[in-house]
């Protein structure tokens, strides 16, 4: 393989990062490059943010769980400094030569492997979703009450055609609660972000993106 991907490099990283930096570099990154938020960009533009987003996601993937990443400090010791490169096209094409190595490992602490089969490249959303999900929980949360909003509508009306006022207020209280059941039933923070619309997305992200980068800005 011609070119090796430094996975450090993408992150932002030293080789001695410990899983702190790495987890809180991936959280930079990723916000940087989340072609979500990019709502004006040519398909060009949304294709390269793409990939360096799925870069980034390789790179958390590899680095955040201990037997991964010795075994790609292995091939990266292997490899001469002209042979590594951040350029995201070098990720896709490391996967495809050498993923079968990497299915095993467990999950450092704050670390979680995606979902898919041993040997696959991990899947960018999740990854994002998995390191996110307590900030996100909240946002999802905030933007997608779809089922609960429909209940109380349709709680109300029933309400108020059995009871007038008092049973408007009733019925759209419990009807808010039932669909808030179903709004939460069996959807990970994932699918549900994954639902939401572009617009939807890019403000989650830019709220994420404050909280994140403002945070480190502050620690240096």
């Amino acid at each position: 393989m011609s070119s090796f991907p430094d996975y450090y490099k993408i992150l932002g990283v030293s080789k001695n990062a410990n899983q702190d930096e790495i987890r809180q570099a991936y959280k930079i990154q990723s916000l940087k490059t989340h072609p979500d938020r990019l709502a004006k960009a040519n398909p060009a533009e949304k294709k390269a943010a793409t990939e360096q987003f799925q870069a980034v996601a390789d790179a958390y993937y590899m680095l955040s769980d201990a037997t991964r990443r010795r075994e790609y400090d292995d091939l990266y010791a292997s490899r001469g400094p002209q042979d590594r490169t951040s350029e995201p096209g070098s990720s896709a094409n490391f996967f495809n030569t050498f993923a079968s190595m990497f299915g095993g490992g467990t999950p450092s602490a704050g670390a979680q492997s995606p979902p898919g089969a041993a040997g696959e490249q991990p899947d960018a959303d999740h990854v994002f979703a998995d390191v996110f999900e307590d900030l996100l929980r909240p946002e999802v949360q905030r933007h997608a009450p779809w089922w609960a909003w429909l209940g109380a509508i349709c709680g109300a009306g029933l309400g108020f055609i059995i009871a007038n006022i008092p049973g408007l207020m009733v019925g759209a209280y419990a009807g808010n609660r039932l669909g808030a059941v179903r709004d939460a039933k069996g959807k990970s923070v994932a699918a549900v972000f994954s639902q939401l619309g572009g617009g939807q997305k890019a403000e989650i992200l830019r709220a994420l993106a404050a909280k994140v980068l403002g945070a480190a800005a502050s620690q240096f």
